[in-house]
């Protein structure tokens, strides 16, 4: 018998964090996500993206036996500003069973159409700096931190729900080139005089860098990626979640912000240290040896994630994505970096794909979200 239960308390928010890495224990490429932000998923005091939106989370037992969960969200900006009724699904983890699939994504679908909804969609998280997308390509590779693996069933049952073909990205590895390329930066650099910007972290700690153009930097995120598939603003405390984790998490050597003569920012690119085999090595977890394997990554890093690369509408065509790409590759290079893999880039999206054009690269995963009509 299967039966579906809300998660209410700190025990079953425990058993909803831990469950992943149950399912997963004996697969080589999955990455668990950090333990305290599964815990922190529907705690309003520290995900403030629940502020104005709705979430559930839901576990799955068979027999009595925990086998599966999933998390629903109804994303209120973005449904405001596409005029739509749709429900995210997130964090569906579970084992491959038909009954246990169909019992998960009913319980999505039941509160969504409490609240009105009348679409189903997913994998999405609440804003384009969370987890998104289903892994249908590339099972045999390891996933980086900021995807989700999953195992080939997944997709496969999706398809026998009668979900349908949403959004998809593809992910690359980067070969990393043996020398600077010393001609592009002597470019770069008379370039960024021309266009009147600086490297703030030139001049800046992270920390100082996060407190003095926070802001700013998500007023262009916002306005670079407004036209991507579900992106969602991130606006007002939500924000906080973000700059969390990359004042803890990024490494300057291998990012770069541009500021331009108003103190504006005008371009950013966000490559992170990973931290993927440290989360493995701890499952997730970063007490109480957890957090020194961490540190060592982000410290002295062999591999890097492609996390964020974003140009405001008026620096557009003028050159200035080459001025922070240059800055990254050349520290790579210096650093000895071993591999550099990218995280999701929409298929159709060009632009972006572009922007990384500075090495030979090839796709090694895809994924994608699905969409259905909700029956009930």
């Amino acid at each position: 018998m299967v039966e579906i239960k809300e998660v209410k308390t700190k025990k079953d928010l425990k058993k909803f964090a831990a469950y992943p890495v149950k399912l997963y224990k004996h697969c080589p490429y999955y990455v668990p996500s950090l333990r305290g932000d599964e815990l922190a998923t529907f705690n309003p005091k520290k995900n403030f993206n629940l502020r104005g939106n709705e979430c559930k989370g839901f576990l799955c037992y068979k027999d009595g036996k925990l086998v599966g969960r999933i998390a629903g969200l109804i994303n209120r900006k973005d449904n405001e500003l596409t005029g739509k009724k749709y429900i995210r699904f997130s964090r569906l983890d579970c084992i491959d069973d038909k009954e246990v699939f169909d019992a998960l994504i009913l319980a999505v679908e039941k509160f969504g159409k409490d609240y009105g909804m009348d679409t189903i969609h997913g994998p999405w998280g609440f804003n384009d700096t969370d987890r998104e997308g289903m892994l249908t390509y590339g099972f045999d590779k390891r996933s980086t931190y900021g995807t989700n693996y999953y195992y080939p069933y997944f997709s496969e049952r999706m398809r026998e729900m009668g979900f349908n073909d949403e959004s998809k990205w593809v992910e690359k590895s980067f070969t990393v080139p043996d020398t600077p390329y010393e001609r592009i930066t002597s470019i770069c650099e008379k370039l960024k005089k021309r266009l009147n910007v600086f490297e703030a972290f030139d001049r800046y700690s992270v920390k100082q860098v996060v407190k003095k153009y926070g802001d700013e930097f998500f007023k262009t995120m916002n306005d670079a990626y407004s036209h991507l598939d579900g992106y969602v603003p991130i606006e007002g405390d939500a924000q906080k979640n973000v700059l969390k984790q990359f004042a803890t998490i990024i490494n300057p050597r291998y990012s770069s912000i541009l500021i331009d003569g108003e103190g504006k920012v005008a371009a950013f690119g966000i490559v992170l240290p990973s931290i993927a085999d440290a989360l493995i090595k701890s499952r997730g977890k970063l007490f109480p040896t957890g957090f020194i394997r961490v540190l060592k990554s982000i410290k002295k890093p062999k591999e890097l994630e492609m996390a964020l690369i974003g140009v405001k509408s008026e620096y557009k065509n003028t050159g200035i994505n080459s001025v922070l790409i240059s800055r990254i590759m050349k520290n790579v290079i210096d650093d000895k970096i071993e591999r550099v893999e990218s995280n999701v880039m929409l298929e159709n999206n060009y632009n972006i794909q572009n922007q990384w054009k500075f090495a030979e690269s090839e796709i090694i995963k895809r994924r994608q979200t699905y969409v259905k009509e909700i029956n009930i």
